[in-house]
C-alpha cells in the first residue's frame, strides 16, 4: 500500500483565504506514530469525530487547518476518515474490500 491515498474529491471545496483557488481534492498521508501521538487507535479505527478532527490536519495533503476540518461537510469528513482507516488494513483485508467493490 502506498504512503499517500488517492485524492478524495470533496463535495464542498475548501476556500482558504489567500489561496489562488479552493481545494477540491485532498489526499491522506499514511499516519505515522508521531501523527497518532495522543490519540487512541480504537477511536481512529471507529472514526470518532473528535479524533478525526485532531488527526486530519496532521495527515492531509494539502495540510488542512483545524478550523477547516471543523467546518468540513459531513460527507467529506466521512470520505477523508475512510481514507485514513484504509491505512490500517492488512493487504489481505484491502484485497477483500477491493474484490467486494469490484463485484458491485
Amino acid at each position: 500500500m502506498t504512503s499517500l491515498s488517492a485524492p478524495v474529491t470533496l463535495s464542498t471545496p475548501i476556500v482558504r483565504t489567500g489561496a489562488a483557488e479552493p481545494f477540491a481534492a485532498v489526499a491522506i498521508r499514511k499516519p505515522t506514530a508521531g501523527a497518532l501521538r495522543g490519540l487512541m487507535l480504537t477511536k481512529v479505527i471507529t472514526m470518532d469525530v473528535s479524533t478525526m478532527l485532531t488527526l486530519l490536519p496532521r495527515v492531509t495533503e494539502p495540510a488542512l487547518l483545524p478550523d477547516e476540518t471543523a467546518a468540513l461537510d459531513p460527507a467529506d469528513l466521512l470520505a477523508l476518515s475512510t481514507a485514513v482507516v484504509g491505512f490500517f488494513m492488512t493487504p489481505a483485508q484491502a484485497a477483500e474490500v477491493e474484490a467486494a467493490q469490484a463485484s458491485l
